[in-house]
């Protein structure tokens, strides 16, 4: 960072040009993950569910794991903001966190395995627990190399190169609904291998990524410079174990959050297979347009880490109003667009008008009126928190996550879900409750940052 802290126009424009391409990578992943739902819909309600199951417990791994990872990225930060020699010290920040990658991929893959034990225990029906089974058998491979592109991800776009991102996401697109075509169905002489055709597919879209950010990295001089590949069997155990100390709390606040959304499924499950298949779909939805804030989220970290490694308290403070303003207006609009034009959103995904598809649609048609209400709180929790992170501030907003989404959150989408008529509707109120509790406290904290001492003050002339 310079000298003279940017103005509310620089700043904006600053965290718009970071933000953008990392929101468009974002929305191009969740259409990555679209392209299965397109597909794995065609054969049925049943795999459709099953489906959901598995990935609620692999997503959950996933995104748990690529935030503990993710920590790497306010890191990278701090060290450019800082202004000093930033190649060793980025170089072994990237470097541990591939190491980690590794390790918490292979206990991920553990942890997935439990998905068939948890099935039975929340009563799922047998004939989706034996679809779910084989699906995740197959799709925990993709685990490892996800994470390591995720690192990868952090480390170009705190690079200042967040367009390679989306330019690799999107060939991920690609790849997967080529794969998808190819080994559901048994096209272009592949083999017709039903659901099981997607969990293959997802592996080879992985390493498909994680090769292109290696290739991207290598071939671009600003980013080939630090070298990152280089001694990679070189321990930095102080590197690794600040890596974890920042990440463990993230990775527990995203499991707080995304285990409400896990946890949602199979609640789901409990009152049939179209209520969960229209919850999946009203879901995909909203998490396809969260993924803009997501990406802001990010992009924040970055901002504020810079200036936090800089020892600027006004860039601090515009960077992260700024994002919240930018996060808030576009939730609004999403928000708009899921009251007026529902059918029109819904035809992303399946034919809405469709006489098979009609007890699904008209469980996601009520499952989206309140999607559209947790839009605003969603998006303005998602970059209270990763302002937060810039600050490595994470201990705090992983308790403010937990109690918000289990206490009210899950607490009461139980009640009112299985103790009221409402059933699916009271599931969704309660992950509306949860948002809204947790954007409350993370926004306080993020105004209260001076006083909590969460702010490097300038550094005085000698």
């Amino acid at each position: 960072m310079g000298k003279i802290t940017p103005s509310w126009g620089q700043e904006f424009r600053a965290t718009l040009s970071l933000a953008a391409p990392l929101a468009a990578a974002n929305l191009l992943q969740m259409l990555t993950y679209a392209v299965d739902v397109i597909f794995i819909a065609r054969l049925g309600d049943e795999p459709l569910a099953a489906s959901a199951l598995a990935v609620s417990l692999f997503g959950l791994v996933l995104w748990a794991m690529t935030a503990l990872t993710g920590a790497v990225a306010p890191l990278i930060a701090e060290a450019i903001g800082a202004g000093g020699p930033t190649v060793r010290p980025v170089r072994r920040s990237v470097r541990m966190a591939l190491w980690l990658a590794v390790i918490t991929g292979v206990l991920g893959m553990g942890l997935c395995l439990l998905l068939e034990p948890i099935m039975r225990w929340t009563g799922q029906q047998p004939q989706i627990i034996a679809l779910a089974r084989e699906y995740n058998y197959i799709i925990i491979f993709s685990l490892i190399p996800m994470l390591l592109a995720g690192v990868l991800r952090n480390f170009v776009s705190a690079l200042g190169r967040p367009l390679f991102a989306t330019a690799i996401t999107g060939v991920g697109i690609f790849v997967n609904a080529f794969a998808n075509y190819a080994l559901i169905f048994g096209n272009f002489g592949a083999p017709e291998l039903g659901l099981k055709g997607a969990a293959v597919a997802t592996i080879i879209t992985a390493f498909v990524i994680l090769g292109a950010y290696v290739v991207a990295i290598r071939l671009d001089p600003k980013l080939h410079r630090y070298h990152i590949f280089g001694r990679l069997w070189s321990p930095d155990w102080d590197r690794f174990w600040q890596i974890v100390r920042i990440g463990v709390p993230i990775g527990l606040t995203v499991t707080a959050e995304a285990g409400i959304f896990g946890a949602a499924a199979f609640l789901m499950g409990r009152f049939g297979a179209s209520e969960l298949a229209g919850h999946t779909v009203a879901l995909q939805l909203a998490a396809l347009a969260f993924q803009v804030p997501f990406g802001i989220g990010q992009a924040v970290t970055i901002r504020v880490g810079y200036y936090y490694g800089a020892r600027d308290p006004i860039g601090i403070k515009r960077a992260g109003w700024v994002a919240l303003a930018i996060s808030t207006a576009f939730m609004a609009c999403t928000a708009s667009a899921m009251v007026i034009a529902p059918y029109t959103l819904l035809s992303i995904y399946v034919d809405p008008y469709a006489a098979k598809n009609a007890a699904l649609v008209g469980f996601a048609l009520q499952y989206l009126v309140l999607a559209a209400a947790f839009q605003l709180v969603d998006g303005i929790q998602a970059v209270s928190a990763g302002a937060l992170r810039g600050l490595q501030d994470t201990r705090a907003p992983m308790w403010i996550a937990i109690f918000s989404y289990w206490v009210p959150g899950i607490g009461l989408s139980i009640g009112l879900g299985f103790f009221t008529p409402l059933q699916g509707t009271g599931v969704w109120i309660g992950l509306a409750t949860g948002l809204a509790f947790a954007a409350v406290l993370l926004t306080w904290r993020w105004m209260a940052r001076e006083s909590l001492g969460l702010v490097k003050q300038p550094q005085r002339p000698s």
